[in-house]
Order: structure tokens, then sequence, then C-alpha cells
């Protein structure tokens, strides 16, 4: 806990301390099993871990796309690809979060986040950030410029 425990959105050097010690304690006391996703989450994700990994294994389930925003909402990816490994095939990183396991979460999950902003506020900036993005490269796509239409001889290959 104390390797990947970060301040959040500003937490003292007592208050990053306190929070390692209550999921060491949560730890101690319930012995999860790594191995075990929902164990894991039983035993030490709240009711809003819970809720986010079934909504991205719904993603999964119904191929829509889910973006992952934050570290909270990037634990609740990680349990949903440890119970479905293809659910990581419907999510959308926004960011990498500023939280030290944030890193080693993206690898896991074999995602690279669209935004490296450092962010840590925790109200969903990177998706406000994201879908703008998103809206300008599909009209981009969609409105730009073929060599064709715009009757430019297309690039040959010289050997």
């Amino acid at each position: 806990p104390e390797q990947v425990t970060g301040k959040g959105a500003g937490l003292s050097k007592e208050g990053i301390k306190r929070k390692a010690n209550v999921i060491k304690g949560a730890i101690a006391l319930h012995h999860p099993d790594p191995s075990d996703p929902i164990g894991v989450m039983a035993a030490l994700g709240g009711f809003d871990i819970a809720g986010m990994t079934g909504l991205f294994l719904g993603g999964a389930v119904y191929r829509v796309p889910i973006v992952i925003d934050g570290l909270i909402s990037s634990v609740a990816a990680l349990l949903a690809k440890r119970i479905c490994p293809d659910a990581a095939g419907y999510m959308l990183p926004s960011h990498m979060s500023k939280e030290p396991s944030s890193e080693r979460i993206m690898e896991e999950l074999g995602l690279k986040p669209v935004i490296l902003g450092q962010l840590a506020l925790g109200e969903g900036t990177g998706t406000v950030l994201l879908f703008p993005m998103l809206e300008m490269a599909n009209e981009v796509y969609l409105e730009n410029s073929t060599f064709e239409n715009i009757n430019i001889e297309a690039y040959q290959k010289f050997e």
C-alpha cells in the first residue's frame, strides 16, 4: 500500500500514511486472494468500484466503449478485465492519473491513455477533455480531403 497510495487531490503526507494504513488494515482483516477479483472487490472495494466494474463488464457485453477516468475507475476497469479479459477491448482510458498505481494499472490493462496531463482532480476532467478531442478526430476523418477529390496525383513509390 505505501508504494501505490497517492495523495489524490491533495492529501498531506500524514493523510497518505493514514490511507495506506487503512488499506493495510483491510487486507489484514479480510485476507483477499489476489487471484479472485470478486473477492478482492468485496474485501477492499466500495459500492462505487463494484458499480463501475459492472459498467465495464456491461460495455463488453453490449460492445459499447466505456471511458476510464481516474484512479477509481481504473481500479474498476482492472477488476473487470480480471473477471473477463475481453472487457479491456471496450475500455478507453482518457488520461493517466497522477497516482502512483496508475501506470501499473494501465500496463496490466494493456491500454495507453489519450492524455498524459498529470491530472488528479477526480471530477471527470479527463473525460471532459477527451470527448472534444474524439469529436475533432472524427470530423478530420470524415471531412478531410483525399488526393482524389482535390485532384492531386497519389504518391508513387520510387525504387
